[in-house]
């Protein structure tokens, strides 16, 4: 399964993260250099850009569990396995008490807590974002690079550690099968035995999984990703064949039937089926659309040293596999397949994925949110 991977690497990712490295480099010059342990005075959490700036990994578990404290934010818990990643680091650190505030925002609302926040002991350690929102937001993050760093591909991190990919997948569609037979083409979504049935999840000019969607329609719909109109096109029939449902995905809509047809990202969508046995997950053939969400520090976190360790936990072998287990792609997925370590019967059961797969560069991404910006209401409405 690591095509994944490759792929993201020829199609659009040398691209996307180049012109990140180029404009972002920059942003950490300035990040004052910690003195390591046992030179003077006690190290300071906050600017340690590794592990070997607290002396060792005890040392950093040790200044962690002196704070007692992690401030997550944005993490559903049945949002690729994140409730058992959760649980799992509250088990192997009782001393820290994870604090899980508003589990449903968006990427920007991340931000904007932690500039609400910002100096009370409230404000979010770390953030999970997707990739516009990372790359417009530097300035809130501070440079960290985990143990596992030279095993995260290039492509996926920004060089300094201002963020990082975590996992990734498919943009896919979820499909209640005692209703509906499997859709092979977007065109079938416009039959009339899909009255009332197709929803995607959010807002594509707030919700970045719905974003994916239209970018999906777009290329599955002979477009690129220059122009996402040939998508707002595609959603716009669905609305005139009064196929469109204008409800909020939720594991309750999925399990009541309330939305039967859901675009969704395929890790999440598979979740799915754990509350409908008849719940099954579609990855259209032809062109494919991908992306990976991204893990930041908030530089001005109240528990520095609980959120660098947290990140050291989420690119480890245990955490990755668990990501895995949620039906997402971790980002260390390729060097962990050809060390041993991946769990391959979970790797194994991972959708198949098209044989061309684009992501939006930043340019590509910055463009079609102000088209969707100007044109998706009036589409849909």
């Amino acid at each position: 399964m690591t095509n994944f991977h490759r792929r993201a690497r020829i199609g659009a990712g040398i691209a996307l993260f180049t012109a990140a490295a180029l404009g972002l480099t920059a942003c950490a010059t300035g990040a004052e250099t910690p003195a390591a342990a046992g030179e003077g005075d006690a190290v300071d959490a906050a600017a340690a850009t590794s592990v070997d700036d607290f002396g060792s990994f005890a040392d950093l578990e040790t200044a962690a569990k002196a704070e007692g404290q992690l401030n997550v934010i944005a993490l559903p818990r049945d949002w690729a396995n994140y409730g058992e990643i959760i649980d799992l680091f509250t088990e192997k650190y009782p001393e820290i008490t994870v604090n899980e505030a508003s589990p449903d925002v968006s990427s920007a609302e991340e931000i904007q807590a932690a500039k609400t926040n910002e100096g009370l002991d409230t404000a979010p350690d770390v953030f999970d974002l997707g990739l516009t929102v990372a790359l417009q937001n530097t300035d809130v993050f501070a440079p960290y690079q985990v143990q596992t760093w030279d095993e995260i591909p290039e492509e996926l991190k920004e060089p300094t550690g201002l963020f990082v990919g975590d996992y990734g997948g498919y943009m896919s569609i979820g499909y209640d099968s005692s209703k509906f037979d499997a859709p092979k083409t977007l065109d079938d979504l416009k039959d009339a035995a899909y009255k009332g049935a197709v929803a995607i999840n959010g807002d594509p000019t707030q919700a970045g999984a719905a974003f994916a969607a239209v970018g999906l329609a777009t290329v599955q719909s002979d477009g690129t990703l220059d122009d996402f109109q040939p998508g707002i096109d595609f959603f716009a029939d669905l609305q005139k064949a009064g196929n469109l449902l204008k409800v909020d995905v939720t594991t309750a809509t999925v399990a009541s039937g309330e939305t039967p047809v859901v675009f969704d990202w395929d890790y999440l969508n598979a979740a799915h089926a754990a509350d409908n046995k008849n719940w099954k997950v579609v990855v259209l053939d032809g062109t494919g659309y991908a992306g990976y969400y991204n893990q930041a520090i908030n530089k001005d976190a109240p528990n520095p040293a609980a959120a660098r360790l947290w990140q050291e936990f989420l690119y480890s072998d245990e955490v990755q596999n668990l990501w895995l287990k949620g039906g997402a792609r971790p980002a260390r997925m390729e060097a962990m397949t050809e060390a041993g370590t991946i769990d391959a019967d979970l790797a194994a059961a991972l959708p198949e994925v098209p044989s061309e797969t684009v992501v939006p560069t930043e340019e590509q991404s910055t463009n079609a949110g102000t088209l969707l910006g100007e044109k998706w209401a009036a589409a849909v409405q």
